[in-house]
């Protein structure tokens, strides 16, 4: 007689769960929880967008390297690219100068390297767009109204958190959710894709603690 099949949680639930706590400690660094209650400027929320610019390029860099993926292209989704948005929030908030102006801390760059790194690497590339695009819809929504309310800031300056193609982001993010369980991933490749976005949260985490050391809200 054969084994019974382990039950396996889907890639999905595993991420959400499984990083939860690391989930937790990146969103509650000083330096967001000042942010989205008005205690910073609106410099500290540009200095922000300027550090993400770097990741995106490389997160959608390693996505246009998963076109010709039979497995990978299923994750791929142009209503979710930020990478054009971040540029005209970094033209409005810095000026046309703004690729000379920005300051990028050696810890986006350190992000930036990972994502391009594992380019071409299903798994990882999984963990890193779940933990961005879907935090970008999630919590990266109450950060729009909230700087937009504190830093006075109406559209311009957050087309980063704006995704004009998705009318309703909660249909939208249960399809992305179905879509990564649906890769076909090995028992070793969901255990690679959730490590992986450990090290995405880890690595928030201390971003977002480099800021706080810059944007004091003392």
């Amino acid at each position: 007689m054969s084994a019974p099949a382990l039950d396996i949680a889907p890639l999905s639930a595993q991420l959400r769960e499984r990083t939860r706590d690391a989930h937790e400690r990146a969103e509650t660094r000083p330096f967001i929880s000042d942010l989205m209650h008005g205690r910073l400027d609106r410099a500290a929320y540009a200095d922000l967008a300027a550090q993400q610019y770097g990741m995106y390029v490389a997160l959608e860099a390693a996505s246009a390297a998963l076109v010709d993926s039979p497995r990978g292209r299923g994750l791929l989704f142009p209503e979710l690219t930020r990478t054009p948005s971040i540029e005209a929030d970094l033209a409005y908030l810095y000026g046309p100068q703004w690729r000379e102006r920005i300051d990028v801390l050696p810890v986006a760059v350190e992000y930036a390297e990972r994502i391009a790194h594992v380019s071409g690497d299903l798994p990882r590339y999984a963990a890193h767009a779940y933990t961005r695009y879907l935090g970008d819809l999630s919590g990266g929504q109450a950060i729009k109204r909230l700087v937009q309310r504190h830093y006075g800031l109406a559209e311009e300056g957050v087309a980063f958190y704006t995704f004009t193609e998705i009318a309703k982001p909660k249909v939208f993010k249960d399809e992305y959710r179905e879509r990564l369980d649906a890769l076909d991933l090995s028992p070793l490749e969901v255990e690679t894709a959730v490590e992986e976005a450990m090290v995405a949260f880890e690595l928030s985490a201390a971003l977002f603690t480099a800021l706080g050391e810059r944007h004091s809200a003392a």
